[in-house]
């Protein structure tokens, strides 16, 4: 119990949300219930529905809720800074099916000291989730050291860049990072928030965000930028 209490001063979990109102309770409901976290804090990044709302009745610590849509990297920042924790955890807002379980397989390597940063992998099915691991981890669960998020340049910290920054940031600095398989796990997809025709065009536009970003942070890597 005693151990339990002290896991839990030193973990905040922040959630960064754009339109999610039909997913976010349960997500902080989740994080809520699990008495992991000292904070649970969610960031709503300019949501014009009642995202912000669902998540102060879910029982938020914190709900911020920016003026208008900053980008993924901002929104996690803006969320550090309202915690002092030395160990950080991040859960996308689109999230089905989290539990105490994940959160825990998650957390435990980092505070057992083990790694560094450790990214969940969602549920795939058993083939493409032993695949995944061995691709750039782009997954938005993760738990990490506080210093691992703080040390990396703004300018590597935007919209989709950040998880590819925190992944080669960790590299760079011969720091042990890791995953975790989270069956059960899944995520609310484009398609069922607005359609098949509109979700596929955003699927398309993210992908080429997040593929400019590999890009960008990987010849920052190889030029020493990291360092």
């Amino acid at each position: 119990m005693n151990g339990e209490r002290i896991k839990k001063s030193v973990v905040a979990a922040i959630v960064v949300a754009y339109n999610e109102e039909p997913t976010i309770s349960a997500i902080v409901k989740a994080l809520v219930d699990s008495t992991l976290f000292r904070d649970v804090i969610v960031i709503s990044d300019g949501s014009t529905d009642g995202t912000a709302d669902e998540a102060r009745a879910a029982g938020a610590t914190l709900v911020h809720q920016l003026p208008w849509k900053h980008g993924k990297g901002a929104a996690m920042m803006h969320g550090v800074s309202h915690t002092d924790t030395p160990i950080l955890f991040f859960a996308d807002a689109d999230l089905l099916g989290l539990t105490p379980d994940h959160l825990k397989r998650i957390l435990r390597p980092v505070l057992a000291g083990t790694l560094a940063m450790c990214v969940g992998l969602r549920d795939r099915g058993p083939i493409l989730m032993k695949i995944s691991a061995h691709l750039p981890l782009i997954g938005g669960e993760r738990a990490m050291r506080r210093n691992v998020f703080e040390d990396i340049p703004d300018n590597f910290m935007q919209g989709f860049m950040v998880e590819s920054a925190l992944n080669y940031y960790c590299r760079s600095h011969h720091l042990p990072y890791g995953t975790v398989e989270l069956p059960g796990l899944h995520i609310r997809r484009k398609m069922q928030k607005v359609g098949f025709w509109k979700g596929l065009k955003e699927y398309l536009h993210m992908w080429r965000e997040v593929i400019g970003a590999m890009l960008v942070v990987r010849i920052a890597y190889l030029k020493g930028e990291f360092l």
